[in-house]
């Protein structure tokens, strides 16, 4: 059950972060930025987002195999 709940969490967590990263629509934009179509490197917010998903992914991952190979009784 606990475990059910977690992945539920993460993966929302996991959507939630992902769709804040679309290109088009960088967070440097909400404070008046505009990269003219060009996206170079991840600075600031955008590198500290980008880690975060790969977290998240890691997590969801490891929580989606454990639910998978231990079963709940």
């Amino acid at each position: 059950m606990i475990l059910n709940i977690a992945l539920i969490i993460v993966s929302i967590a996991l959507i939630a972060v992902i769709l804040l990263q679309s290109k088009g629509i960088g967070l440097g934009s909400l404070a008046g930025g505009d990269a003219g179509g060009v996206y170079t490197q991840r600075r600031g917010i955008d590198q500290v987002m980008f880690y975060v998903t790969i977290a998240l992914s890691a997590t969801f991952l490891i929580l989606a195999l454990v639910k998978v190979v231990i079963p709940e009784v």
